[in-house]
């Protein structure tokens, strides 16, 4: 499973994953603040441009991406590694009202 695949089927009380509330870990469960800005900055694009309910890949949210904003084709291309990153599992932290995609190595 992928980032993008996670996003398209992970809902919180019904809705789309609250930008501030997902996060990038490796397996042991350290975050990864690169990649969670990452992902954080794509998720608060697609909540503003892209409904993923009528998407089916990666390459349709780049499309859109590069249609309705000024981003610059090397964000575009950070956008889609992080969207295709491999997920190895999710991690619903109760406590801390957060969702942890853990990944096993970086695809890059």
């Amino acid at each position: 499973m992928r980032v993008f695949d996670v996003l398209k089927v992970v809902k919180v009380n019904h809705g789309d994953v609250y930008v501030q509330q997902i996060l990038m870990t490796d397996a042991a469960g350290k975050p990864n603040s690169v990649l969670t800005d990452l992902l954080r900055d794509v998720l608060s694009k697609i909540q503003m441009f892209v409904n993923l309910d009528e998407v089916h890949d990666v390459d349709e949210v780049i499309d859109i991406l590069h249609s309705f904003t000024p981003l610059p084709d090397d964000v575009l291309d950070e956008y889609d590694k992080v969207l295709t990153q491999e997920v190895s599992a999710i991690n619903f932290a109760t406590r801390k009202h957060e969702i942890e995609l853990v990944y096993d190595e970086l695809v890059r």
